[in-house]
């Protein structure tokens, strides 16, 4: 009965059958504030709606049930206007979290659980989070990046939802969609449908990069995609399940939310940083590009305000236009190559990519002055195998690379097919 309830609510309900088509956290949930687009242009058609800014045509649906939600800074509902009645661009767009805002609406919200850098967003890549309190609510925070990764039975007795709203940038190694793939996977074995509160993807129309090996697979990318997947939070989960990559050949109970008037090849500002180290569009398009550096000696800016914009090392002295010196900041406590001067590449004003370019890898290998010491052991996980070194050392250009890649992507949309929502 309750599924008809949320069709009749104008959403489309995809319980995934194989292939549809369709330091402690402790600080408040916060109240709403003004959150300037990162570069928000006004748009021609009626405006973007996440699933989250369309509560009000299902939240009634969840009152008097407990819900669990898996979410951070960027689960926020849009409190006002993106544009004023006279067409003009509204300049104090107003947000509030998800949590709050559900909270308001007499929803049973239990308890909270937050993915990599923390229900704030604030914490270090790779730094293990611990459970909390939300002072404002009192509601629990529980760790999905600390002492387990997968919410445990104990931690969802009780729920008769799970909510999972987070802003994917659309990148195999960005965790948000490993964090994903726990819940269902937990979720699957409690009986507990998940509810996917769908965002737009920033890099929805691209699709490039390898393809990722099975023995490969980590936490930072456990399935076979390419490093640039072009697809929706909501899209994953419905692969992920028509696909059975969840253990035991397991399905989960999924209930899609999905965006109004979005199409993949739209451009899409967030309002938000998704994670500390990628402020604005520049950086959420140049990441998967960039990415590959955080294998190797040279830092992608981590400690500058130039994150995922510039690369550059102590050894790169070949490039002599360009320098920065890493500092400890906000999700960057103690970055590559912290108080050295890093000689480099400025990309603050690079064109925007439509593709996947290992030019910035290629050329920073070539000029290192110790190239065998430049890869890491982490390189291989954000690659997916250990091809793209070898090739790498090998002396390839990216394009020939790039050929080599050209089948396997061409294999993945058509596996990809099924799962598409938007056009």
């Amino acid at each position: 009965m309750f599924k008809y309830t949320i069709i009749a609510l104008g959403f489309i309900l995809n319980s995934c059958n194989a292939k549809s088509t369709s330091s402690p956290e402790t600080t408040s949930s916060p109240d709403a504030v003004a959150l300037a687009p990162l570069q928000e242009k006004p748009q021609q058609i009626a405006p973007i709606q996440t699933a989250a800014d369309q509560i009000d045509l299902w939240v009634l649906g969840f009152k008097g049930r407990n819900i669990a939600v898996v979410s951070n800074q960027t689960s926020v509902v849009r409190s006002s206007p993106l544009y004023n009645k006279d067409g003009s661009v509204n300049s104090n767009v107003t947000y509030t979290h998800l949590v709050d805002t559900l909270i308001s609406r007499g929803v049973n919200v239990k308890k909270v659980f937050a993915p990599e850098h923390g229900f704030r967003g604030t914490a270090d890549a790779g730094e293990s989070i611990k459970d909390g309190i939300d002072k404002k609510t009192g509601i629990p925070i529980i760790s999905l990046y600390g002492a387990n990764k997968k919410p445990t039975p104990e931690q969802l007795e009780g729920i008769d939802f799970v909510f999972f709203d987070i802003q994917d940038v659309g990148a195999r190694f960005y965790t948000y969609i490993s964090t994903l793939h726990y819940v269902m996977e937990a979720c699957s074995r409690a009986n507990i449908m998940v509810v996917v509160l769908d965002r737009p993807n920033p890099n929805g129309n691209i699709v490039d990069g390898p393809v990722l090996e099975k023995e490969h697979s980590s936490f930072v990318g456990m399935h076979p995609i390419p490093v640039l997947h072009g697809m929706t939070i909501a899209e994953y989960a419905q692969m992920i399940n028509g696909e059975r990559w969840l253990e035991y050949n397991l399905k989960c109970d999924l209930l899609v939310l999905r965006n109004k008037n979005y199409t993949r090849d739209m451009p899409y500002s967030l309002p938000f940083k998704p994670s500390p180290n990628l402020p604005n569009d520049t950086s959420i398009n140049l990441y998967a590009s960039l990415c590959f550096f955080e294998g190797t000696d040279v830092s992608v800016g981590r400690g500058t305000d130039m994150q995922f914009q510039v690369y550059g090392a102590p050894q790169l002295k070949a490039y002599k236009k360009f320098s920065f010196t890493p500092r400890p900041n906000e999700g960057a406590s103690n970055p590559p190559h912290n108080g050295k001067l890093c000689y480099g590449v400025d990309l603050r004003n690079h064109k925007m990519l439509t593709y996947l370019d290992l030019e910035f890898l290629i050329d920073a290998y070539n000029k290192t002055e110790n190239k065998k010491t430049f890869f890491n052991s982490f390189f291989t996980k954000l690659a997916g195998s250990k091809k793209l070194q070898q090739q790498i050392e090998q002396g390839m250009t990216a394009a020939q690379i790039r050929m080599t890649w050209t089948k396997d992507i061409a294999a993945f949309q058509a596996m990809r097919a099924p799962y598409l929502i938007y056009k």
